[in-house]
């Protein structure tokens, strides 16, 4: 018999099997996808709108037929005349599902938002912006002076200011007479300099004196989420944060996914790229509105994302990247314009900086992370961990810096977790399981209070408890270990072994039961043994790459680690050192940068010499190929177990004790059957 064909969504990765002619809406309400809708599916509010996603997806074993979805039907018709659908979105209650299928649910149409946690870190900027304001008094044209605008503008500049040889930006030409007439011959002009290049660019002017200020978007292209810092280019302030998840990730959740995607899908590199450049145009147009300025006034962009990221957004075909020796097709800075780069909701002569690679897997995002972090310059040896879908990893001092990449997949993100989810009101971001009881209390984001505090139901009410995020899990996973449910090499202990209720029968494994809550209509949140697998070897990743590193350097202790990326202020040292995510060290040498990449990127957006900085600092980075060491291998087995099979951790033994447990692999919830052979 013939099966039903099988549904994907993504970004949350909740599949099932549904009849043909399910509606996508039903589809996603039975598997608890996060599917807004307030018309009830009757077609009328739009916010269940979904996109379709078609070709060969190898990670999820489907193909996508152009069919797989209904045809367009009166009502999607209607609404795309009177109010407009995107391209390629169809409305969820409409939709029915026809084959197999890969849907992607964009954030606009998802009840539980994105918080994205990367916020822009307090940091002291020496400002020296590559765009300035200059106000200017022009003469007026003469019978006799048979000079153009321009030139006249360009003379008052060199008297006024000293500025010479002037270029003018081709998209602004047209608009410079009537500029200057509308200004009485009195404007603001906006000035580019490149730190390579002394000639001043004119990208932008207003009549008369121009006080409501200029601005620039310091802009962390991740593989997961696209965060975004406006800042102010006078004065560096963060005027407001925002971010977007990546459209790509209906491409594939990591990175080696969307090369394989442009491998079996001809035009699939444009496809990405399109995506990418949409998100970024939304996220430009929503912080605007957010920060209550006109997108006129952000003249200039900086972006740094990894390699792969880096050439799809560029519209270069990354299939180089997938294969050794993993050949970038430029690894210098680059200078482009809005316009050059495709992106329309900037002004067109808008400046865009993208910072230089370090190489083929590691790119300009590890590069700001160095030009935020400094390892170079640290007297003591630092280890700087920016935890992602794809970690970069630095260690160096004053004598050496070493970098690599790390593929830890989206497990850290909440993807590939039975109960994860993105970071968004109502996720448990944070948990403590008593070692006694074996009774769990957490905290979710959007609320203060504990689970176990009075006041939480009723704080928690219009979010609810919605799943687990990436914080979440990561502690559910140490506090197990620590509470006994969990034994070294992973595996969760019965009801029997462990003594408590909480831990359940699931096939021939366990699950742990963290909140059930089916008889109010929510869910049930547990920990499966396959989550732990996915972060047994999302950790296992990390730390084999920060081992390789010190290898490299041949130490076996590093005198203190930062923590960056999203997660960077949201994990404690003592969870991650008993998940065994970091190399040993004292907790109190443990320190989180948030968002590095992001401060890397603000840095670069306010100051030419920092430009200068990152891009002589690249040149001396020692890249190591992760790919190819067999050390690598090596310490990602080991490091399976939690917190590791051979690593002492003397430190973490300071202040935890871990239980010394060891369960077996019983189907009938006794603890009872074969062992667990190890990995």
């Amino acid at each position: 018999m013939a099966q039903d064909p099988l549904v994907i969504f993504t970004p949350s990765g909740k599949r099932g099997r549904f009849p043909v002619g399910t509606p996508v809406l039903t589809a996603a309400r039975q598997l608890g996808v996060d599917l807004d809708s307030v018309c009830g599916g009757r077609g009328i509010c739009s916010k269940c709108q979904i996109t379709p996603s078609y070709g060969d997806f190898s990670k999820h074993g489907v193909h996508v037929a152009q069919d797989a979805l209904s045809e367009w039907n009166a009502v999607e018709e209607r609404y795309d005349r009177v109010r407009g659908l995107k391209t390629g979105r169809r409305l969820g209650c409409q939709a029915t599902v026809q084959s197999d299928v890969v849907i992607d649910v964009p954030p606009e149409s998802q009840v539980h938002r994105q918080v994205v946690r990367k916020a822009a870190a307090d940091r002291v900027i020496e400002m020296d912006p590559a765009t300035r304001l200059f106000y200017v008094e022009v003469a007026e044209p003469d019978m006799h002076d048979p000079t153009g605008d321009q030139q006249r503008l360009a003379k008052a500049l060199f008297a006024q200011w000293e500025i010479a040889d002037l270029e003018v930006d081709p998209k602004i030409l047209p608009v410079l007479q009537k500029v200057l007439r509308k200004g009485d011959w009195k404007v603001t002009v906006a000035l580019h300099r490149t730190h390579a290049e002394a000639r001043p660019r004119l990208i932008a002017l207003w009549p008369g004196l121009h006080e409501a200020g200029i601005f620039g978007l310091a802009i962390d292209l991740g593989s997961t989420t696209i965060a975004a810092h406006l800042t102010n280019l006078d004065t560096g302030a963060v005027v407001t944060s925002a971010g977007i998840m990546n459209p790509q990730i209906r491409f594939g959740e990591d990175l080696m996914s969307r090369v394989s995607y442009a491998m079996m899908n001809p035009g699939g590199e444009r496809e990405m790229t399109a995506a990418v450049r949409e998100a970024i145009d939304t996220l430009t147009t929503d912080i605007a509105k957010e920060a209550e300025i006109d997108t006129g006034s952000i003249l200039e962009t900086v972006f740094v994302c990894n390699p792969v990221m880096h050439h799809l957004l560029l519209g270069i075909d990354p299939v180089e990247l997938g294969q050794a020796p993993f050949a970038l097709a430029t690894s210098d800075a680059l200078h482009l314009s809005a316009v050059e780069l495709g992106l329309t909701a900037l002004p067109a002569s808008a400046r865009i900086y993208i910072l230089p690679c370090i190489a083929g897997h590691v790119g300009a995002d590890a590069a700001a992370v160095a030009l935020a972090e400094q390892p170079g310059k640290s007297e003591d040896l630092a280890l700087i961990v920016d935890v992602g879908t794809n970690a970069e990893i630095l260690l160096g001092d004053t004598s050496r810096t070493l970098a690599c990449s790390s593929p830890t997949g989206p497990a850290f993100e909440g993807a590939q977790i039975s109960s994860g989810q993105r970071a968004a009101p109502g996720a448990i971001e944070a948990i403590r399981i008593d070692p006694d009881t074996k009774e769990p209390r957490f905290r979710v984001i959007g609320c203060d209070l504990w689970s176990d505090e009075d006041g939480f139901a009723e704080a928690t009410a219009q979010t609810g408890i919605t799943g687990i995020c990436g914080s979440g899990i990561i502690e559910a996973v140490a506090e197990m270990r620590m509470a006994g449910l969990l034994d070294p090499s992973g595996l969760i202990g019965s009801a029997e072994a462990t003594g408590t209720g909480r831990s359940l029968p699931a096939g021939r494994t366990h699950e742990y039961l963290i909140y059930d809550g089916t008889a109010e209509g929510g869910p049930k949140i547990t920990v499966t043994q396959g989550d732990i697998r996915a972060i047994q070897l999302a950790k296992s990743a990390l730390y084999a790459g920060a081992r390789l590193l010190m290898d490299t350097r041949g130490v076996d202790q590093v005198d203190r680690v930062v923590l960056a990326g999203a997660f960077g202020a949201h994990i404690s040292p003592k969870h991650a050192m008993v998940l065994g995510m970091i190399p040993d060290v004292p907790l109190d040498k443990v320190t989180s940068a948030g968002n590095a990449a992001g401060t890397g990127a603000r840095i670069a957006l306010c100051s030419l010499k920092a430009r200068r900085e990152i891009e002589t600092t690249v040149r001396r980075i020692t890249k190591v190929e992760t790919a190819i060491e067999p050390r690598f291998q090596e310490h990602f087995v080991a490091a399976n177990a939690i917190p590791h099979a051979t690593d002492p951790f003397p430190e973490l033994k300071k202040v935890v004790t871990l239980p010394q447990v060891s369960f077996n692999v019983g189907g009938d919830g006794s603890g009872g059957g074969r062992r667990r052979r190890r990995s």
